[in-house]
This record gives structure tokens, sequence and C-alpha cells, in this order.
């Protein structure tokens, strides 16, 4: 008996939430009863499974998700997996933020689809396509190479987050809830806004709360959430709008009682050093169970954050860090060290303002900039930290005052410079 066809879902540390939210879309909408879907950790499970169910006959859609400082990774595991799976029923679709930014890059890395946009409703399309036995091609979302010629349907479907759960219950794949997607607050080196959009789309309380049982019910022993900035829940701009934070966080703690550990402004989300305030930290107080909070500072120059968009000051950043010193919290601040049009003036201002930051009790997130496709620095110069900087985050992270992987991230950055000519190259034919 032939196979049903089959997902395989190539799942990575960096991916599974991504991944996760695409299997909880095809739950919701019954069609995995139709299809056999297998989450693969890694790529030789994801060949091993591909192997098996080609060789019983099925038509196999592999699924890559990935960032653009993982291209190069994901070009290197595609032509591994070639290597070992050859039959002409498995074919590989690539999604995410560089997919979506770079589609001709990945169709060149090997791909034979590339989804653009958000996945939820395209990923339900290739489902149908494949156990109806259609072109995959034909799908919204999609852009692939037809005759040497690229050809994109568009983007996906932007979704409402309440139409769809945030984890795949019946896999009981647990992951944060995602509360709101897309931001306002267009800075210039990132690609969510560009991704999603400048806007922001929130998933409403009360579906909040009926997963959150969900994953307590399951076994989960805490709950995060995945939002750009935290405390932007419920706005529709840039003011915040504490009201609908705290009844947020109110309902889920009613739900979950006081046991139950809630995190909220720590990773895999932040605050904008502009909504911490003494009023907020003392309403996250009565609900969180972090101690931590996580700021985005991303710099100690103002020259340099008005012209990266973020919509902050220095002095900002450092009235975060005193009123989560005051209110008990530990401050971890992201700083982005090699931004654009930087000068040494504002370097050191950079510097400054992390020692400063360290000296309040505050720990560094450092980070090198990274020129990601698809955001208005993709074509900015990479990153660099000169030595006296290096020298000065080393002096931190000794003191226990500093970590990041800001090293690496050089590297990366210069790869992404690198790549980004031979992607010039095929934007242009």
């Amino acid at each position: 008996m032939t196979r049903r066809p089959a997902i395989i879902f190539h799942v990575t540390p960096q991916n599974s939430t991504a991944l996760n939210l695409l299997l909880a879309a095809l739950e919701s909408r019954g069609e995995t009863q139709h299809l056999d879907v297998i989450m693969a950790a890694g790529r030789a499970a994801a060949a091993k499974a591909a192997r098996a169910a080609a060789e019983e006959g099925a038509d196999v859609l592999v699924a890559w998700s990935y960032y653009s400082p993982d291209a190069s990774r994901a070009a290197r595991d595609l032509a591994w997996f070639r290597r070992r799976v050859t039959s002409p029923r498995v074919q590989h679709i690539a999604g995410g933020p560089h997919a979506t930014a770079e589609p001709r890059s990945v169709l060149a890395d090997g791909f034979d689809l590339a989804a653009l946009g958000e996945g939820e409703f395209t990923i339900l399309d290739l489902a149908r396509a494949l156990r109806e036995k259609s072109a995959p091609t034909a799908c919204r979302g999609i852009a692939f190479t037809e005759n040497s010629q690229f050809v994109s349907r568009g983007y996906g479907h932007r979704i409402e987050l309440d139409d769809f759960p945030p984890f795949p219950v019946q896999h009981r794949r647990l992951n944060p809830i995602e509360i709101t997607r897309g931001c306002v607050y267009s800075c210039s080196f990132c690609q969510t806004p560009f991704l999603f959009k400048a806007k922001f789309r929130h998933r409403s309380v009360d579906n909040i709360t009926e997963h959150a049982r969900i994953m307590a019910a399951c076994g989960a022993r805490y709950i995060r959430f995945l939002t750009p900035t935290s405390l932007s829940y419920g706005a529709e701009g840039e003011e915040p709008r504490l009201d609908r934070v705290e009844a947020l966080l109110a309902s889920v703690r009613g739900a979950l009682g006081s046991r139950a550990h809630i995190y909220f402004g720590t990773f895999p989300s932040e605050l904008r050093p502009e909504h911490v305030t003494p009023t907020a930290l003392q309403m996250l107080k009565r609900y969180v169970s972090n101690s931590n909070l996580v700021i985005g500072g991303q710099s100690g120059s103002d020259r340099v954050l008005s012209a990266n968009r973020r919509g902050h000051t220095r002095d900002d950043v450092v009235r975060a860090v005193r009123s989560c010193a005051e209110a008990g919290f530990l401050a971890n601040v992201d700083f982005l060290f090699g931004l654009p049009g930087e000068e040494p003036d504002d370097v050191n201002a950079t510097v400054s303002l992390a020692q400063e930051l360290a000296a309040l009790g505050a720990r560094i997130h450092a980070h090198t900039f990274m020129p990601l496709p698809g955001t208005p620095t993709r074509d900015a110069p990479p990153g660099r930290i000169s030595e006296s900087t290096r020298l000065a985050l080393d002096r931190l992270v000794a003191d226990g005052r500093a970590y990041g992987q800001w090293k690496e991230q050089a590297l990366i950055a210069r790869r992404l410079a690198r790549a980004r000519a031979s992607a010039a190259t095929l934007r242009a034919q």
C-alpha cells in the first residue's frame, strides 16, 4: 500500500517555535488526519524520515525555517541532505525571515520552494496540494524557479492570532505563547516589522488564558510569552496600555494560581526602555515570577539611536535601569555594537553607557550589528568591534557584568555582507 503524503519539519533549536506554529495550524484545520506530519530534530532525523516515506511511495515536503544568520548553515545542511536523499518525491521548502527577504538566494541554495511572509495559511494550502496531488507552485505565498525564471505567488495571508493556536495541542509541543505579532517600531536593523508589518496584532486575553491552562494541564512548569515588546501588549501605537497588560497577567495568574511560574518581560521578549516606569514595574511585581527583565538599549549615542529609528534616548535607558534596581529587578540591557554610521565618539558613548549601567547593577548583553536582509540596513557594512571596545567588554565579562556572542556575530556579519553581493546579482537577473 502506498503511504500517504508526508510533511517533515526540520527542527533546530532556533526554529522550533516557528515550526510549532505551522504544526498548530495544520492541527487546527484537521490536516494532520490526512498527512503524516513528522517533527524531525536535525538533518539526520529529517533525512531518515524523508527517505523512508519516499521509499514507501509517499510524496514528501520537507519544511525548513531559519533566520538570516543561519542561512549558510541551512544551505550546507540542505546539500548534505540531498546527497543522501535523491528521490524526486522529496521537495524542500524554506520559510522564515531570510526566505521572505531573499527568496532568490534561497532557491539558488537548492530549495525547491521559498515561503514568503506568514506561514499559517501557506502551510494549509501546501498540505491540501500534497493530498490532492496538485502543484504546490500554485499556492499563494510561494516563490519558485520555472524555466530559469523567478516566479512569486505573493506573500502569504496575514492572520489574526486568535484564529490559530499558539502551539500544537494534540502533539503537546509547548512553546512561549505568542501574544503580539508585528511591531510599530520600525528599528532599521530588525526584521520583525518588515516581515510582519509595522502594526501590532494581539492575541486576546481569553485566548491566552485558555492556552495557559492547557500548558499547565500538559505539565508545563512555567509560562512565557512571545512578543517584540512586552509592555506594548494591547496597544495600538507607541503609547503602552498598562491596563491591558495587567488584565492579561491578572487573568493568567488567576487561572493558574499563586504557584504558577509566569515570566514576562524576559526571554524571548523584551521591554522598551521608555516603557520601564515605576508604575509599570510595580504592576509587574504583583504578577510575574521573574526577578530580571530584558531591556533594549542598543546604543549610548542619541545620534545613532535616532538614525536607527529606535524612538528612545540614552537617558531613557539609564532611567529604566535605575527604576529596575529600585523595584528589585535585575536589568539585562541589550547593546548592538558596530551600528551603521557610528563615529568614534558614538562608540565611546556606548561603551561609557555600558560601564555606567553595569555600575548600577545591570548586566550587559552584547551583540554585534549584522546587516540583515529585508531591513533598511541590509546594505550597511558589517559591524566591527574595535580592540579597545573588545577589551572593555572583556573586562565587564570578567566582572560578571556582561555576556553575549558578539565575537561569533562579528563573523556572521561578515558572511552576511559577502552574501549580500551574491543576492544583489540574483535580484538583478
